[in-house]
């Protein structure tokens, strides 16, 4: 398939930091993207986009076979009905999200910061949609064999807008508007029917967070409202506890902080303690490492913390947030 490309602006600059190897972040990226000269689904004309970068990529016509090395990607690739033929770390993604499922036949194009140059080059791709958090080189040695997309990250001043932004240019550059569309419709309606379910919850204060233990120790990770979680949050109308602590830092892409155990005692008192979910009871540090630490156990709200169901990707699609929805309407229950 043709591509031409056009910088229509400074490129940005590779950023490569790994809070977990679940998530990455990324430079702040551009977030115009310019509508495909194709029509909604069915129009098979050329598609024009304007990526993270600022680059023009042209195609022939919507992308049919498509690869990817974000997993947030990946999800909205399954939910437009675009399947991927090769997604990065094929394992970890069936581990960390559940609830999509790819394709059988899938390739594992290698790690989500280098895919395997063999391996794309072998998959007769239209399009390779990435992040900027690849190593540093990457985009232009593959870009010189595959059109290559690069999807904006986070947005921490509109978590939620950005992931639909995001979906939007994935759906152009495949020809799957009308699918987008819908899936907007989908979450819009599921936020509306929970407000009227929860009612008036602009008092109830949530904090949501995950952790790890380092072995020395526990370090907890708070989705502030710049997440894309805390974003969903604040659309069913809860108040954002994490706000209560002083100068509490999160990144500008993703909403995330990093704190220690005794920083959650500046929590309100009342606080909903809420976080992901999974069956692997070494990995739930509020059920298993701190159970016997003093500071948590004390916390008024420990002991009714609240998991949400494992398998959802807590950067993911609008599929994801929509389980984040159900998950908040049962555990204010």
């Amino acid at each position: 398939m043709r591509i031409t490309s056009r910088a229509a602006g400074a490129p940005l600059a590779v950023a490569l930091a790994l809070a977990l190897a679940a998530c990455g972040t990324t430079e702040s990226p551009a977030t115009d993207a310019s509508p495909a000269t194709a029509g909604s689904d069915g129009d098979a004309g050329p598609v024009t986009v304007t990526d993270a970068r600022g680059v023009e990529v042209t195609l022939d016509g919507p992308a049919e076979r498509v690869a990817v090395t974000e997993w947030n990607v990946a999800e909205y690739l399954v939910s437009l009905g675009a399947p991927p033929v090769g997604v990065a770390d094929v394992e970890g993604f069936t581990t960390w999200d559940s609830t999509v499922t790819l394709p059988d036949d899938v390739t594992d194009i290698g790690s989500r910061g280098e895919p395997s140059i063999d391996s794309l080059a072998a998959l007769d791709l239209d399009v390779l949609f990435v992040t900027d958090s690849l190593v540093e080189g990457a985009i232009e040695q593959i870009e010189a064999q595959i059109p290559v997309v690069v999807v904006p990250g986070g947005d921490a001043s509109d978590p939620v807008g950005a992931m639909f932004a995001n979906l939007d240019l994935v759906a152009e550059v495949t020809g799957t508007q009308d699918r987008a569309a819908e899936l907007r419709a989908e979450y819009d309606d599921a936020v509306a029917a929970a407000r009227e379910e929860l009612g008036d919850v602009s008092g109830v204060q949530v904090a949501f967070a995950d952790g790890y233990d380092t072995g020395e120790a526990v370090v907890i990770r708070p989705y502030t409202a710049g997440s894309l979680v805390g974003g969903v949050l604040a659309d069913l109308g809860f108040a954002d506890a994490w706000s209560a602590v002083p100068d509490l830092e999160s990144d500008e892409d993703y909403g995330l902080g990093q704190v220690d155990v005794e920083t959650l005692a500046h929590l309100p008192a009342d606080t909903r303690f809420w976080y992901p979910g999974t069956s692997e009871a070494s990995s739930d540090v509020f059920a298993g490492a701190l159970a016997q630490n003093a500071v948590w156990t004390a916390l008024p709200f420990a002991s009714s913390a609240v998991a949400f169901d494992e398998g959802i990707w807590m950067f993911g699609g609008p599929e994801s947030m929509l389980r984040i929805v159900e998950g908040a309407v049962a555990a204010a229950g």
